[in-house]
């Protein structure tokens, strides 16, 4: 999608913009999550993040469906590592539910569970 500015340039918008989890006490997890690793994985997995917002619907292997109407940024950060990023479209919105870095080739269950119930949290 584009849009004119009042300078008459065009500015492509975010067709799914990105929004963190936040809940009910007022925490951000996935933020607080990406605050704590180094600058140089933040930017990746900021960019990341960016190119789905402005490329929705995109597949792998930046995206992929993981079910459950969840589905992950896949990120190669630093050292080799991988990091995920799952999230939910909810009202447009690509919803970051919950980050981690991987250490197994699965994603844990327990990654899914949580990001489930806050997908939950947020829809109900």
């Amino acid at each position: 999608m584009v849009h004119s500015t009042a300078q008459g340039t065009s500015v492509e918008l975010k067709k799914l913009p990105a929004t963190f989890y936040e809940s009910r006490s007022g925490n951000k997890p996935v933020r607080m999550w990406l605050l704590a690793l180094d600058e140089k994985d933040r930017r990746l997995i900021g960019y990341d993040i960016a190119t789905a917002e402005f490329s929705w619907p995109i597949g792998m292997p930046l995206c992929r469906s993981i079910g459950f109407g969840l589905w992950e940024i896949r990120s190669n950060i630093s050292s080799g590592r991988i990091a995920r990023i799952i999230f939910a479209v909810v009202d447009e919105q690509m919803v970051l539910l919950h980050g981690f870095v991987k250490k197994a080739r699965k994603t844990p269950k327990s990654a899914l569970d949580l990001a489930l119930k806050r997908k939950k949290e947020i829809t109900s």
